[in-house]
């Protein structure tokens, strides 16, 4: 068994704050090549951006002004250290991290088209994430998120999975609205079939859901992503089910009123970590007041905002130096013609 260790002083948010928003998952460093356009084998040069979603997510949170946390596990190496770092300068609480001693923090490369999309390769073989245990989570921060946002990446592999179903458990028990956005990494499964599965296994347990239109047409089946197919992802428990549909806006479902968003036009230069912005914009509106998700008007001005993030956050490389500030997106969303 890896030796551990679990404890940080943080000088991050108060998990007591109103609205605390905790994240669960993975964290990692991704290598972006310097030149868009490119494989990974003809990129001259990487450039090192950390990232992550549920870490991104967190990260977004606390940029908006909210109060957040992230919990997960890095390797005990210089990788792990830093990005504890980072959401620590990001004014996020880091008490819900451990270290591995014998596993290393996961990294990703990420290739970057011409159109700005992604393709992945990652090196996890074990990385620290996978091997985060159901003892050691920290129950009592847990028990403190008002809403506790995770992705799937943490369902592949046991002891993490196993981490992931007690952390949700604990979560709702003490009343957080759960939050899950699957992030589909399908060269992280071993196959499709069960990226699906497990995907799906816990779908029923969350309260807000958001899928890519790609996410949404793997998890149906049905190249025809309208409404439909959407709502065919409805299950009791869910009061908000959300489609991003890149520079198309996005689409939202609850219970009473469905409808659409427009995005917001510009030039992308990286797509990474959009959605995580987007989502955590949204959960850092939603986090104090549940009843904006049933009042359209009030639901449609988050939305609007959450896509004003997703916009900016392409417009520069790496996913969290590109996520935007409160400030920096009102003046964008002011400017914007």
């Amino acid at each position: 068994m890896a030796a551990t260790t679990t404890t940080i002083t943080t000088n991050g948010t108060n998990p007591d704050s109103k609205g605390f928003v905790l994240t669960f998952g993975e964290m990692l460093i991704d290598f972006v090549p310097t030149v868009s356009g490119v494989s990974l084998a003809e990129a001259p040069g990487f450039l090192k951006a950390p990232g992550g979603a549920p870490a991104n997510v967190a990260i977004a949170v606390a940029r908006m002004g909210g109060a957040a946390g992230f919990a997960g596990k890095l390797g005990a190496d210089e990788f792990g250290w830093m990005l504890a770092g980072i959401l620590k300068a990001n004014g996020v609480n880091v008490e819900g991290i451990c270290f591995d001693e014998a596993a290393r923090t996961a990294l990703a490369f990420v290739t970057l088209r011409a159109d700005g999309e992604r393709e992945f390769m990652f090196y996890r073989n074990p990385s620290a994430d996978m091997l985060l245990r159901p003892d050691e989570l920290n129950l009592d921060l847990i028990r403190k998120a008002k809403i506790f946002h995770y992705g799937s990446i943490s369902l592949i592999v046991e002891p993490c999975r196993s981490a992931h179903l007690k952390a949700m458990e604990e979560a709702k028990a003490a009343g957080a609205l759960l939050s899950y956005d699957p992030n589909l990494r399908l060269p992280l499964w071993p196959s499709p079939e069960e990226a699906r599965t497990k995907i799906m296994s816990i779908w029923d347990k969350a309260e807000v859901i958001k899928v890519s239109d790609n996410e949404l047409e793997f998890l149906t089946g049905n190249s025809d992503i309208g409404d439909a197919t959407a709502m065919s992802l409805w299950h009791p428990n869910l009061k908000l089910l959300l489609v991003t549909l890149g520079d198309h806006g996005c689409r939202y479902y609850t219970k009473t009123f469905k409808g659409s968003v427009e995005a917001f036009k510009v030039k992308a230069v990286d797509t990474t970590g959009a959605g995580d912005s987007f989502i955590g914009a949204l959960l850092s509106k939603i986090v104090d007041d549940h009843s904006i998700i049933e009042d359209e008007p009030r639901l449609r001005e988050a939305l609007k905002f959450a896509n004003a993030c997703g916009a900016i956050t392409t417009t520069k490389k790496g996913a969290i130096p590109a996520l935007p500030t409160e400030a920096e997106t009102l003046e964008f969303m002011k400017n914007y013609a």
